[in-house]
């Protein structure tokens, strides 16, 4: 059994002006929470990708990464990334650079997305929710496993042959759709409040 903290990098106003936090202090924050977890022996930190006002996370493998340089032993984890809305080349090289970076430390939690804010952002209609998915997950699968990918789908440009590159530390790069057990961590605002 993994122990670990998830975030979605909420911006909550602090309990004291009632002005929410900015998007740039909560990233800090994140990456000093991930040093923190690690100190005090923690196994995973995740953190989830959003499209809001109220949530910071919106490049959670740029946000990882430099956590990933502040520390050495955490496993770093997508909390989720919304994969129907993304595309599975970019992800995948996007999380094998962050496992290169951190020694092989790097995991990948996919799903459908519970918000919806990115299927019009990234031009995806949510008729296609469940497909968008299906099709997404398996072209992630294919370039995790292969160097070299022949795919074609309906919603994304087909693939004759193309090297995906880098290649993560891990093989293959793990990516899960299973729930841990996690604490919600909530910004150092609240806690002080309390």
């Amino acid at each position: 059994m993994e122990l670990g903290l998830t975030s979605f990098a909420e911006t909550h106003p602090d309990p004291t002006t009632g002005t929410p936090i900015s998007h740039g202090d909560r990233l800090h924050d994140v990456v000093e929470e991930v040093v923190l977890a690690e100190e005090v022996g923690l196994d995973v930190y995740g953190l989830g990708e959003h499209h809001r006002a109220d949530m910071a996370a919106s490049a959670v493998a740029v946000t990882l990464g430099a956590a990933a340089a502040r520390t050495s032993r955490i496993r770093l984890s997508s909390a989720v990334i919304i994969l129907s809305s993304a595309d599975p080349v970019r992800t995948y090289q996007d999380f094998a650079t962050l496992d290169l970076l951190s020694n092989g430390r790097a995991e990948l939690l996919v799903g459908r997305g519970s918000f919806i804010e990115s299927f019009p952002l990234f031009g995806y209609s949510l008729s296609d929710y469940d497909a968008l998915f299906a099709e997404k997950l398996e072209l992630l699968l294919a370039i995790r496993d292969n160097e070299r990918v022949t795919w074609e789908g309906k919603f994304r440009a087909s693939l004759q042959d193309q090297p995906v590159y880098p290649r993560s530390q891990q093989q293959p790069l793990p990516v899960k759709k299973r729930q841990r057990l996690s604490l919600l961590l909530l910004p150092r605002q609240h806690l002080q409040a309390r």
